[in-house]
């Protein structure tokens, strides 16, 4: 993490340092579990067990882009991609039916006797496997922490665990995966957020701004939820949140601001 006694002609032309959470959104639950978004950050930990990434810099006066990516809104849909400025966090894998899951910041849970989709390097893990054996039942969704279970004896694998992120001053889990169908049980959604799997039902959905994947449904997935970008930076400098974008920044503490955005696709300045 970066200091907070930053002045001009410590920095010059390279700009000014930002931590960042940016989680893209989640994928929708089939049968098998909706994988999360995947997860980049510079503060606590990231996803796919890698290691911290570098804090931005910015400069002032530029604008820089920022998409919050929308989680799958139906069955067999993938999540949308996150993005702030150069960094992008990919949306999460949509859940199987009896096929191959998507693949994404996570992967989604595969079908029937199927392998679940594969994560990015360093945002999200794979999906698990779907099983014929003892019974039909899928895989959950990989999560930003965890890999999805795999299923058996007609159980639903359960989710992966999201990731516990402090950039806001509070540690909070994000980005689970979802839980999947099981002709017996049905698995649970990761910590986090992820919707929990339903044997005859309605997958649940993957909680909102989370990044979360919906659970596999024996009727209908659920769906994903959206994604969500956190920025962190010294307190002597004001953010402006543009046209198309819902965010809301936290009043300084500790020497920094934190502004949270939620939705939309715009551009984020600084003076």
């Amino acid at each position: 993490m970066f200091g907070v006694s930053v002045g001009i002609m410590d920095v010059g032309v390279s700009g000014f340092p930002a931590d960042y959470l940016v989680i893209a959104g989640g994928g929708a639950g089939w049968l098998g579990g909706g994988g999360a978004g995947g997860f980049r950050s510079t503060v606590t930990a990231t996803g796919g067990g890698g290691s911290l990434e570098s804090p931005f810099k910015f400069l002032l006066s530029t604008n820089y882009t920022v998409t919050v990516g929308a989680g799958g809104s139906f069955q067999g849909i993938a999540g949308s991609n996150s993005v702030f400025a150069t960094i992008t966090s990919v949306g999460g894998g949509q859940g199987a039916a009896t096929g191959g899951a998507g693949s994404g910041g996570s992967g989604g849970g595969g079908g029937y006797g199927v392998a679940g989709g594969s994560g990015t390097a360093n945002q999200g893990f794979a999906g698990g496997a779907g099983s014929t054996s003892g019974g039909n039942a899928t895989g959950g969704g990989g999560g930003a922490g965890v890999v999805g279970t795999s299923s058996s004896s007609g159980n639903g694998g359960n989710g992966g665990n999201g990731v516990a992120n402090s950039i806001t001053g509070s540690s909070v889990t994000r980005a689970g995966g979802g839980g999947a169908y099981g002709a017996s049980s049905a698995g649970s959604g990761g910590s986090g957020g992820g919707g929990n799997g339903s044997v005859g039902g309605t997958g649940g959905n993957g909680t909102v701004n989370t990044g979360s994947g919906g659970g596999g449904g024996g009727s209908v997935g659920g769906t994903g939820g959206s994604g969500l970008v956190v920025l962190k930076y010294p307190d002597t400098y004001t953010i402006t949140i543009g046209a198309g974008l819902t965010g809301s920044t936290a009043a300084p503490a500790g020497g920094f601001k934190v502004s949270t955005i939620t939705a939309g696709t715009g551009n984020v300045s600084w003076a």
